[in-house]
């Protein structure tokens, strides 16, 4: 497998206000189907792509003139970013988070001084305490409901503190979704939001200052059985409407060719684009409506008098 990344794209998102609306958009119909998830997730491990895509997304936090103390690696067993955030906040605290958005328990088989890197912030099966820095590394594209997600995360971290993901877009896979289209196999995969929702979504959920990225990367395969083993390991067909009953031999050998034929290209190797799409936003000082008489709580006193690092 080799890939062939494309010129990174980038643009601000747009500017909505600064908290979250008061009426919250009706849920569009269901992307996900949560037992095949369940099955992805359940077995274990990351894929190769997303540990590549954690280290691009590493390369990105210089943008930010942030050191946070504790950093939150949401769904910590697919991010593959363990070691790259240790290496980023050398001396910050390493909050592993699962897929219930609960504090994992330190990995078994470390040294004593690894599991004290990254002790979890709380007890473990336990929401974990606001971070500096919410980390989510290639896992928002599996979350059906966005906005519940985005206000999770909003109150997951400090105030002043920021919010860095990646997930797949729309475009990914786009020759595949069209070779199964054009066959009438039904959907090849769940569809996935544009980075422009995305950044609109941020604003609704009350982060401040959204920018987004995105970047087209290329993988490129010399078989399609090896193709296949690969998307394996990136997740399986979690659309709604996906073909229910199993395949056949027959249909597999259909299937192998048609990918010889449609991804060939000039080399000989098969050519698949996936869309990547980075975000990060800030947790700002709650503004508080003024009225004749306003009542405010010490803690957001505190919140709206602490001085805030400049922002790029």
């Amino acid at each position: 497998m080799s890939e062939h990344p494309s010129a990174p794209a980038s643009t601000p998102a747009t500017d909505l206000g600064s908290g979250p609306g008061p009426d919250q958009p009706p849920r569009p119909p269901a992307r996900i189907d949560p037992p095949a998830l369940q099955r992805h997730l359940g077995h274990g491990g990351s894929a190769w792509l997303h540990g590549e895509v954690a280290r691009r997304m590493g390369e990105r936090v210089g943008v930010v003139r942030r050191t946070p103390t504790r950093v939150l690696d949401w769904w910590s067993p697919v991010s593959a970013s363990q070691g790259l955030l240790a290496t980023l906040y050398p001396d910050a605290t390493i909050v592993p988070v699962g897929f219930d958005g609960q504090v994992l328990p330190a990995a078994p088989g470390r040294s004593w001084w690894q599991r004290w890197r990254s002790a979890p912030a709380g007890p473990a099966g336990q929401p974990a305490a606001p971070a500096g820095l919410l980390w989510a590394n290639m896992m928002l594209h599996w979350v059906d409901d966005l906005p519940a997600q985005l206000r999770q995360w909003h109150a997951a971290v400090e105030v002043d503190g920021f919010l860095m993901f990646s997930c797949f877009g729309p475009d990914t896979l786009l020759q595949l979704r069209g070779l199964y289209r054009r066959l009438g196999w039904g959907p090849v995969g769940s569809d996935w939001t544009d980075m422009h929702d995305l950044g609109d979504a941020l604003v609704h959920a009350g982060f401040a200052d959204p920018v987004m990225d995105m970047e087209q990367l290329t993988l490129t395969w010399d078989s399609p059985e090896k193709l296949l083993a690969e998307l394996r390991t990136l997740g399986r067909n979690t659309a709604p409407a996906r073909h229910a009953g199993l395949r056949t031999p027959r249909w597999r050998e259909r299937l192998l060719q048609a990918l010889r034929q449609e991804l060939a290209g000039p080399d000989g190797r098969l050519h698949l684009r996936f869309e990547l799409v980075y975000g990060h936003a800030f947790r700002p000082v709650p503004r508080v409506a003024m009225q004749a008489q306003t009542s405010i709580s010490l803690d957001d006193m505190r919140q709206m008098t602490r001085r805030p690092a400049p922002r790029p």
